[in-house]
């Protein structure tokens, strides 16, 4: 039996989807901009179907919502609301710590080891640290071996794409971030599950101090 073909429509949508996610990621599109099919499909280069697709798949992902009188726009995210994803990220995370001290091959601890290392030669590079910490946190997650907690883990971090810029753009978070994360591997190589959960924490509570005065200082309010 054919598989399902995809349409060259659904093609463009897939990708229109992924741009605009990088330009929300990146702070090209901030919160409250507005998401006009006719802009983006002349500046994509496609029509409108697959950009009015996308959009529908950013709003399903809470990244997008539709204001009266004034169409689609990146969803903006109070403090509170930060807060709160933050407590998530810290309560899922330091779990997946936990379940990685335990379920992790020696291979994927030293693939982790081996990801830090990079982080430690590419500090400057703030394009290249956010991709090696994204891969850092992906890796470990992955050493978690839980796939439900993957998804909620997930979830979490799609929606603080909305807050662009990553903290690693803030005076020495690289470095800090660096050597909490060596703390984090020291835990799982001793294979010590509630040391793992205690140093992820204070990793992700720490990433969340940062954010926070980020998130007031792009909002105008002094640090």
């Amino acid at each position: 039996m054919a598989g399902t073909r995809t349409s060259p429509e659904q093609g463009q949508g897939r990708d229109a989807y992924a741009r605009l996610v990088e330009e929300i990621r990146a702070g090209i599109l901030k919160p409250h901009d507005r998401l006009l099919e006719t802009d983006l499909a002349a500046r994509f280069g496609i029509s409108r179907t697959p950009i009015r697709e996308a959009i529908r798949q950013l709003e399903a992902d809470g990244l997008v919502v539709h204001v009266p009188r004034v169409g689609a726009a990146v969803r903006a995210l109070d403090y509170a609301e930060v807060t709160e994803l933050y407590e998530m990220r810290a309560v899922l995370e330091s779990t997946a710590a936990r379940f990685a001290a335990r379920a992790g091959s020696d291979m994927e601890l030293a693939e982790l080891a081996a990801i830090n290392t990079e982080m430690t030669t590419a500090q400057g590079d703030v394009a290249r640290l956010y991709e090696l910490n994204r891969q850092f946190h992906g890796a470990l997650l992955n050493t978690a071996k839980n796939r439900f907690l993957g998804q909620a883990v997930q979830a979490v971090q799609k929606t603080l794409l909305i807050l662009g810029p990553s903290t690693m753009e803030e005076g020495d978070r690289a470095a800090e971030a660096i050597r909490e994360h060596a703390a984090i591997l020291d835990a799982l190589s001793a294979r010590d599950g509630d040391a793992a959960e205690s140093a992820m924490r204070a990793h992700i509570e720490a990433a969340h101090r940062v954010r926070l005065r980020q998130f007031r200082r792009l909002a105008g309010e002094t640090p």
